[in-house]
């Protein structure tokens, strides 16, 4: 079977089911929800990042020994700043999730997501003492463990909200003269007294069962969490996401499946390294944005800079216009315009760089010779800073150096190819072009 041949396969069977994960409205709600989360994970990353200060037992230099003064001077800020940012993900998805998707069916979304704080509050936290002089409660699990009981909670809010406005139930009709926010409020009600008994009922059982709904649902799929950790789900996945990009079928058709696994293990990492424990999770989203697709989907980086010492001058110049755009992690002008997509030649390499990344990260985390990530700084900062900040082990840039360098070489036979049969088409292009001036 030919490349045409897949083309066309794909073009008839597998886009239009791409497009229609891509464009299902929950799907798109949850990938919206974790990306609107970047300003609050970029600060939560930071604070984890400060707040690594290096060990300074024995020995420690002024700077070395002052930044752990610091640190351990100001823990509980920072224990509280990573409790309000990675340690509360699953409230700002649930609010995200809600929003997106009133937002789409345009429905006004503020008194949906007051709901949803609500139920999501009742269901979340467990309370612990509730007498007149104080309350507490449990919020542990606000982060990554609650993700799907949050979603859960978001998606039922906003999809029965919806359903019961657009049918008008128990609308109250109110004189014009009433300003429209507060007949907004009126026709309410109803919804809202609905899902508020759904809150009730659903907290009433998990009482009377003594647990709480996140602490159910995690208990039942964290075997399936802990199995997507492994290195044979990385290789698929990365596989995966790479044969949609090679056919132009952009990843965010899978985002909305991938965010919640990599965002809800960076939580749980955050989480514990904020406790001083281990690190229970490889597959993070920095371990996907820094260590498997350097440079972008294709971990273009390295072809980038190849490209730009093409004897071609079509090759030299997308590489010395790609070369800073992969730099910080964006692959599309040389996926487009290369182009890798559909191309024959870079096929194999496309696939199998951030494969090789992926693999030699991953096991490297896994026996403890690179430090595992915690921090999320952001998507655009270039893989051998953001392997550092994201680890805080000095030899993980490094790592993203070799790895560059194995891109390279993998990359190396295909790219001559290509350059041989560009350069022959610019030197006949420029023969034709004498000859018919002489």
């Amino acid at each position: 079977m030919g490349l045409q041949s897949i083309s066309t396969a794909m073009e008839k069977y597998v886009m239009p089911v791409a497009d229609k994960m891509g464009n299902e409205c929950h799907l798109r709600a949850i990938r919206d929800a974790f990306m609107s989360l970047l300003p609050i994970t970029f600060i939560g990353g930071i604070a984890a990042v400060v707040s690594s200060a290096p060990s300074v037992e024995g020995a420690g230099s002024g700077l070395t020994l002052g930044w752990a003064k610091f640190v351990a001077d100001n823990s509980m800020i920072f224990s509280w700043i990573n409790t309000l940012t990675l340690g509360a993900m699953s409230l700002y998805i649930c609010i995200g999730i809600i929003h997106f998707l009133c937002k789409s069916r345009k429905v006004e979304s503020f008194l949906p997501i007051l709901l949803g704080v609500c139920g999501f509050i009742m269901l979340i936290a467990e309370p612990l003492s509730l007498g007149w002089d104080g309350k507490t409660a449990e919020i542990s699990f606000m982060d990554g463990k609650g993700l799907v009981a949050a979603m859960v909670i978001a998606i039922a809010t906003a999809d029965l909200y919806c359903y019961m406005r657009k049918r008008e139930l128990g609308k109250i009709n109110l004189p014009d003269t009433v300003p429209a926010s507060l007949s907004d409020v009126f026709a309410s009600i109803v919804p809202g007294a609905v899902l508020m008994g759904l809150y009730i009922l659903t907290f009433a059982v998990m009482n009377k069962l003594e647990t709480t709904l996140p602490k159910l649902i995690y208990h039942t799929i964290s075997p399936s969490l802990t199995a997507v950790d492994n290195l044979g789900f990385t290789i698929i996945i990365t596989l995966l996401v790479h044969i949609f990009w090679f056919f132009g079928i952009h990843d965010a058709a899978l985002s909305g499946v991938l965010a919640p696994i990599r965002d809800g293990n960076l939580s749980l990492n955050a989480a514990a390294h904020a406790a001083g424990q281990a690190l229970p999770n490889i597959f993070t989203t920095p371990f996907w944005v820094y260590f498997v697709v350097i440079g972008g989907c294709g971990s273009v980086l390295a072809l980038t800079v190849l490209l730009s010492t093409s004897k071609s001058k079509q090759l030299k110049t997308i590489g010395r216009m790609g070369i800073i755009p992969a730099f910080f992690n964006i692959s599309e002008p040389v996926i487009f315009g290369l182009p890798l997509m559909l191309n024959p030649i870079f096929f194999i390499p496309f696939l199998s760089t951030s494969i090789l990344n992926g693999t030699v990260a991953f096991l490297l985390m896994k026996v403890g010779f690179i430090g595992k990530s915690f921090a999320m700084l952001s998507w655009q900062m270039p893989s051998v800073l953001g392997a550092f900040f994201s680890t805080m082990d000095w030899k993980a840039p490094i790592l993203i150096i070799v790895l560059i360098l194995l891109d390279g070489i993998l990359y190396f036979p295909f790219f001559k190819i290509y350059e041989r049969k560009m350069v022959e088409m610019e030197q006949g292009e420029i023969s034709d072009e004498d000859d018919r001036r002489s």
